[in-house]
């Protein structure tokens, strides 16, 4: 079995040891890769970096391809409608990263609620007792009371909202397919009352036509004012501009994110350069790193090895996201 391995090599080889399977892997990386490279492997499976585009022009011309397996939960960048038509099998992670995107939704929170940015920057510049008699007046906040809309209710929003029961939050989700409360500790909410009435919103859809963009000029216009939006999930669920004019009116309390897009991030995006100094203070970012912990990738490479497997044996692996 031929394996095209479009992502880290070294992430990989830290974390696998697939060497005594027999499997031929072709080591491509996730960097400025070429199609023609990639079809000319012949491979039987693509292992793929989940920001890496795997087009028809990749699965149309690849006679032997019978999986296409994204590294991680997300799917978007994968035409899992040309996968299909050839009868080529998409999985993706889901789950393996739940724990480690759920802990970093919570950091994004309680960064912005105690006013991380802001009082760490005066403790560098020497200001330190200034931080802490502005303190008194705008001082940190706790997640205890808060209410918390949780944007789809999969794996991580769950492992989210069970996270944060223990802070002492209202805890709320929405979700398409999802809407029984029962055994859970979130309760369900209308998409609208999420927007109207949360004080933190945590973002957790995948990105399809319905969701991309769903945090725009219209919804904002119905969040509660000053609440605090987090997105650990994929940048193209925000309008960014939007979102910068909501973070400048003071619609938006502060923003939380580990995904922007496109990616790699754009230094010109609105989120990045186009905020005030003093309105950067109410933004957390990091470089989508939310997911790479070590635990995630021993669970992933796992779950990939596995479904590798099913298929080489005539067998339907888990977690199809195409309708296979």
């Amino acid at each position: 079995m031929k394996i095209a391995l479009l992502i880290n090599r070294e992430g990989f080889e830290k974390y696998t040891n697939w060497n005594s399977f027999g499997w031929d892997l072709i080591h491509l990386g996730n960097q400025a890769l070429d199609i023609a490279e990639i079809v000319a492997t012949n491979a039987g499976v693509i292992v793929a970096d989940a920001i890496t585009k795997v087009g028809s022009d990749i699965i149309g011309n690849m006679p032997q391809l019978k999986l296409v397996h994204s590294q991680g939960v997300a799917y978007n960048a994968i035409d899992i409608d040309a996968a299909k038509s050839a009868g080529v099998y998409v999985c993706n992670c889901a789950g393996a990263n739940a724990r480690s995107v759920a802990e970093h939704a919570v950091m994004l929170m309680l960064v912005l609620l105690k006013n991380f940015r802001y009082n760490g920057e005066m403790v560098y510049e020497g200001r330190q007792m200034e931080a802490k008699t502005a303190s008194f007046l705008n001082g940190p906040q706790e997640l205890f009371g808060l209410k918390v809309g949780i944007v789809g209710y999969g794996a991580i929003g769950r492992m989210l909202a069970a996270m944060l029961k223990p802070f002492g939050c209202e805890l709320y989700f929405h979700d398409a397919f999802v809407t029984e409360s029962a055994g859970s500790d979130a309760a369900y909410m209308q998409l609208e009352e999420v927007y109207s009435k949360c004080d933190i919103i945590s973002l957790h859809a995948p990105v399809t036509p319905a969701t991309e963009n769903m945090i725009n000029r219209e919804t904002l216009k119905r969040f509660k004012k000053g609440a605090i939006l987090i997105n650990t999930a994929r940048g193209e669920l925000m309008d960014h501009a939007a979102v910068a004019e909501a973070l400048i009116s003071g619609r938006l309390g502060g923003l939380g994110a580990d995904t922007l897009a496109p990616e790699p991030f754009d230094m010109n995006s609105p989120l990045i350069n186009g905020l005030p100094k003093d309105i950067r203070r109410n933004v957390a970012l990091s470089p989508h790193i939310a997911g790479i912990t070590p635990g995630f990738f021993v669970r992933a490479f796992e779950r990939i090895r596995r479904n590798i497997e099913a298929v080489a044996n005539g067998k339907r692996p888990e977690c199809v996201v195409n309708g296979l």
